[in-house]
């Protein structure tokens, strides 16, 4: 019997914990690790090659959406299932549109998760029911939203949303620097490159496209300086 391997990407704690000790009880799924943020997911995954990443989306640094377009963009084959709390419609686009293999909430029972990782590795795309109708659902109001938002972002570098997420969690730019391991001066310069693509300029309004983008939960972002 040929094992799905499977990296797990969740900042909470006890729910990792869970999923590893459910996913165990299968014997053709084996967890290959654990990872805490999206950058940490995207490392982890270049070097152990999983089959399947079980991604969360909400987690500090980089969220597990943009993880998941960096991951397809440097490795195609491994397939990215998105597990959130989070069925907001920024959430359920990017998602779609980052390339993930498949969307469920974390209101999933178990079994349907490890379903879920047998049916993406098959190349399969999964979504929860409730997430299939939204997404083919019309609403021209929502879609012309979510299409310009969506435009917007498709314009930042991986970089530029990375320093975006860091911006809007009330990072200072030293702190951006030493989290992406690059100088406070290129910070710097990819802060001003996404701020005149988005043709946003002061760190308030950069936070609350952050938050319309899905990029960050509203929750995160406590201090605005």
């Amino acid at each position: 019997m040929k094992l799905i391997s499977v990296l797990i990407a969740e900042d909470h704690t006890i729910l990792r914990e869970g999923l590893r000790r459910v996913l165990e009880l299968n014997p053709d799924i084996q967890i290959v690790g654990e990872a805490l943020d999206g950058r940490q997911a995207v490392t982890m995954a270049m070097e152990l090659r999983p089959d399947v990443v079980l991604m969360d989306i909400a987690m500090p640094g980089l969220n597990g959406l943009e993880a998941t377009r960096q991951l397809v963009k440097l490795s195609p084959g491994i397939r990215i299932l998105i597990l959130t709390a989070h069925n907001d419609d920024a959430y359920v686009q990017g998602a779609n549109e980052s390339g993930a293999s498949g969307f469920l909430l974390k209101q999933t029972c178990a079994t349907d998760v490890c379903w879920a990782i047998r049916e993406v590795h098959k190349g399969k795309k999964l979504f929860s029911p409730s997430i299939a109708r939204r997404l083919v659902r019309i609403d021209p109001k929502a879609s012309a939203k979510s299409a310009t938002v969506g435009k917007k972002s498709a314009l930042l570098s991986s970089r530029e949303m990375e320093v975006l997420q860091l911006i809007a969690e009330g990072k200072a730019n030293k702190e951006s620097a030493s989290e992406l391991n690059i100088s406070i001066k290129t910070v710097e310069k990819h802060r001003g490159r996404l701020m005149e693509k988005l043709d946003i300029h002061d760190t308030a309004s950069l936070t609350r496209y952050a938050i319309s983008a899905g990029i960050i939960e509203s929750s995160v972002q406590t201090t605005i300086l």
